[in-house]
C-alpha cells in the first residue's frame, strides 16, 4: 500500500479519486535528484504500478523549482572513476527515474518552475507537460562539459522535433514557458492557480474509461506507430477490446441520458 511507504524528499498524496500527486520535496536544493530522493522515487513508482486504483499520476516540485536535475557533485568528486564505473552508476540512475515511463496510466508533469537537465528529462518522460508562466526549461549538459543523459537524445526530438532538439541540446540554452509552448515542449501554460488547474485536468483524465486510457497510452508509447498501417492494425485489436467492456455500455448510456459516465475499469 502506498500509504505505508516511508519516503524521503518525496511526497505522495491522493488529492482526488484515482489521482496521485508526486511532489519532489527538497526545495532548499531546488529538488535535486539526490540518492535519498531517487530511492524514494523508485519505491513510489513500484507501488503505484501495482495499485489498480490509480488512474493518473501528476509530478511536480516543491517551492520555486520543478527539478534542478541530477546531483552532479558526486561526478565531479570522482575524477579518477573509469567510464565503465560511471556508466554502471548512470544507467541505474536513468532507469530509476525513467521508470515512470513504464506506468500504464497517463502521467502529467506540472512544471511549476525551473526544469533543468535530468529534471527536464523527467518531465519529458511524462505523457503530458503543463508549465507555469515563470517556468524555465533547459538541457545544459554541454555547458557542464558532459554529454546529455537520461534519454534526452531520444525523448527531446520525439517531443519537439529534430531541429528544436538540436538547438536545445547543442546550445544548452534556456527557454521560457511561452517558447516551450511554441515549440511543443509543453502543451499548455497555465496562469492563476497552476497546480489546482493541473489537478482539475488530472481528475478529468481519471474520470475517463481506464481500459481505453491504458490502451491509448500503449498505442502512443515511444512516438506511436512507425507507419499508418501499423496504427490501423493496433487499433483494430485495441478498439474491440474496449467495445467488449462494461465501461463502453456505461459510456453509451451516459451519453444518451446526458450525464457524466461512471467508469469502473472493466
Amino acid at each position: 500500500m502506498t500509504e505505508e511507504l516511508e519516503l524521503a524528499e518525496l511526497r505522495l498524496e491522493r488529492p482526488a479519486d484515482g489521482v496521485v500527486l508526486l511532489t519532489l520535496d527538497n526545495p532548499d536544493r531546488r529538488n535535486v535528484m539526490s540518492d535519498e530522493m531517487t530511492r524514494s522515487w523508485t519505491a513510489a513508482i513500484d507501488a503505484l504500478a501495482a495499485d489498480r486504483s490509480v488512474r493518473v499520476v501528476v509530478v511536480t516540485g516543491a517551492g520555486t523549482a520543478f527539478c534542478s536535475g541530477g546531483n552532479t557533485g558526486w561526478i565531479a568528486s570522482e575524477p579518477d572513476a573509469t567510464p565503465a564505473q560511471l556508466r554502471h552508476r548512470m544507467i541505474a540512475f536513468y532507469r530509476a527515474w525513467l521508470s515512470i515511463r513504464n506506468l500504464d496510466v497517463p502521467t502529467i508533469a506540472a512544471v511549476n518552475g525551473h526544469a533543468v537537465g535530468a529534471g527536464l528529462c523527467l518531465a519529458l518522460a511524462c505523457d503530458i507537460r503543463y508549465a507555469a508562466p515563470g517556468a524555465k526549461l533547459s538541457v545544459p549538459f554541454v555547458k557542464l562539459g558532459m554529454h546529455a543523459g537520461m534519454g534526452a537524445t531520444y525523448s527531446l526530438p520525439d517531443v519537439v522535433g529534430e531541429a528544436h532538439a538540436r538547438d536545445l541540446l547543442l546550445t544548452g540554452r534556456t527557454v521560457d514557458a511561452d517558447e516551450a509552448l511554441r515549440i511543443g515542449l509543453v502543451s499548455r501554460v497555465i496562469e492563476g492557480d497552476f497546480l489546482g488547474e493541473v489537478l482539475a485536468t488530472a481528475s478529468e483524465v481519471a474520470a475517463t474509461a481506464p481500459v481505453a486510457s491504458r490502451l491509448t497510452k500503449v498505442g502512443l508509447r515511444s512516438g506511436g506507430h512507425h507507419d499508418f498501417e501499423s496504427a490501423l492494425q493496433w487499433e483494430a485489436l485495441a478498439q474491440p477490446i474496449t467495445l467488449a467492456t462494461s465501461d463502453l455500455q456505461e459510456g453509451v448510456r451516459a451519453a444518451r441520458e446526458k450525464r457524466a459516465p461512471v467508469f469502473e475499469g472493466k
